[in-house]
């Protein structure tokens, strides 16, 4: 009788470590990249002004190859920049034989999506807006299943050319193109 307490407990203990076996703490740059500016991505669509040149405004769209397809001037590379860092690189090809002082402001109309996987009710691509917290995100997934871990989550994500995934709470931030798992508990 004693031996079979020593093998039960020896395998829940078992059973227990090796379910902690997955989890990995969070990368130290994967909270910093909430408080950068935000860098623009395939998926995202930014809203260019450039005065006095009606033509030239509009919505543009970051093609999966991460560049915007501007009139006049072609192919502008915008995934990793700043939407000021894109403003100036617009002017600065469209000084080049095209206006002599172009005035341009750029604007992030639409952000990249967010996608929500595991124990939802309707996993899927959902659009992100500014303050979306996991607990939201998956609010709009149709709520947690009946078998889902509600504690924390699993989120994937892009920090300047790295893919990192952490696990955080359920009211941490997300920032676009994240990705959330949620995981099926044990018990």
């Amino acid at each position: 009788m004693k031996t079979r307490a020593i093998i039960l407990s020896t395998l829940a203990l078992a059973l227990a470590v090796g379910g902690c076996s997955s989890y990995r703490p969070t990368p130290t740059a994967f909270h910093a990249a909430l408080n950068e500016p935000y860098r623009l991505g395939a998926g995202d669509r930014v809203r260019v002004t450039v005065f006095e040149q009606e033509s030239l405004t509009n919505t543009y769209a970051v093609n999966s190859s991460g560049y915007i397809a501007f009139p006049l001037i072609g192919s502008v590379p915008a995934r990793g920049s700043t939407v000021q860092e894109l403003e100036g690189a617009l002017a600065a090809k469209l000084r080049q034989g095209f206006l002599r002082d172009p005035d341009i402001s750029v604007e992030v109309d639409q952000y990249r999506p967010v996608f929500v996987m595991g124990e939802v009710g309707a996993a899927g691509q959902y659009s992100y807006v500014p303050g979306l917290t996991v607990q939201k995100a998956v609010a709009m997934a149709g709520g947690f299943t009946p078998r889902a871990h509600q504690n924390t989550v699993d989120i994937t994500r892009d920090i300047n050319g790295k893919v990192m995934t952490g696990r955080v709470l359920t009211s941490d931030p997300l920032l676009p193109g994240d990705t959330i798992y949620i995981r099926e508990r044990l018990f």
